[in-house]
């Protein structure tokens, strides 16, 4: 499956010290515009997930999603990683029935499991019930974005061996 989410693909590349942007001045302005001070992508990186898997743009009164990884193929990190939730267009934490803004690695051993090990994370405005509660990340009732954040990355992240999951579109 295509990983439509393209924006999360090169974000990592506006920050860095002078020997790593080098003579890029549009990319040093622009890292420092949506983060001063953020960290170089060897301390954490942040791809954005915008689209499913088809292309299009996530929208909680539209459809309900899953974020799922397969068994051992959570993101490969050294530290922790989280994946928050955002309201378009103003990107504010979306208020919810559960409080739940984020789910990241910590929470994990509190989450339900597939059978085969996979962890899947349910993306939308309802609940589906108590049996998928753990694994629930509220969405809003309209067009929304996740970023990913992936802290201390290990060498298949930094490589691009390994990709944050296309978010597909459920009934």
């Amino acid at each position: 499956m295509p990983n439509a989410n393209l924006s999360a693909e090169k974000t990592d590349t506006l920050f860095g010290d002078r020997d790593f942007l080098k003579n890029d001045f549009v990319a040093r302005a622009t890292g420092t515009q949506v983060g001063i001070g953020a960290n170089s992508r060897d301390e954490a990186l942040y791809p954005i997930l915008e689209r499913d898997a088809d292309g299009q743009p996530l929208d909680g009164s539209q459809a309900r999603y899953v974020l799922r990884f397969a068994a051992g193929e959570t993101p490969p990190v050294n530290a922790f990683w989280s994946v928050t939730m955002y309201d378009l267009p103003k990107q504010l934490l979306v208020r919810n029935p559960i409080d739940r803004y984020l789910i990241n690695s910590p929470m994990i051993p509190g989450m339900t499991k597939g059978a085969d090990g996979s962890l899947t994370l349910y993306v939308q405005a309802d609940s589906r019930g108590e049996d998928k509660a753990a694994n629930w990340l509220p969405a809003p009732k309209g067009p929304f974005v996740m970023f990913m954040r992936y802290y201390w990355p290990q060498k298949a992240l930094l490589d691009e061996i390994w990709k944050t999951p296309s978010i597909v579109k459920t009934t």
